[in-house]
């Protein structure tokens, strides 16, 4: 069964930093291309960055792009999402997704 478990996410300043995780398991993590995306209140979900499976290609949506940095643990069976600069809008619940699935998710709140 595929498992993918968000954390990190929480209330923080604008101008502020989050290290998003998200522990995967049930499948191959170190072979999947893995992605963050995040739905804001009211909206649609979103695609915020994807990267393969051995970190060779990544990929970022032209709102995050120079703020947010993916990375992944493949030891770790682990996916991170390095938010700076975070600003009101990037306020949403951040999912980590596998191919069709995704976790719960962990709300990132930027307010002051």
């Amino acid at each position: 069964e595929v498992q993918l478990v968000e954390s990190g996410g929480g209330l923080v300043q604008p101008g502020g930093s989050l290290r998003l995780s998200c522990a995967a398991s049930g499948f191959t993590f170190s072979r999947s291309l893995m992605s963050w995306v995040r739905q804001a209140p009211g909206k649609g979900l979103e695609w915020v960055s994807t990267i393969t499976s051995s970190s060779g290609i990544i990929n970022y949506a032209d709102s995050v792009k120079g703020r947010f940095t993916i990375s992944r643990d493949n030891a770790k069976n682990t996916l991170y999402l390095q938010m700076n600069s975070l600003k009101p809008e990037d306020t949403a619940v951040y999912y980590c997704q596998n191919g069709p699935q995704r976790g719960k998710g962990t709300q990132v709140t930027v307010s002051s």
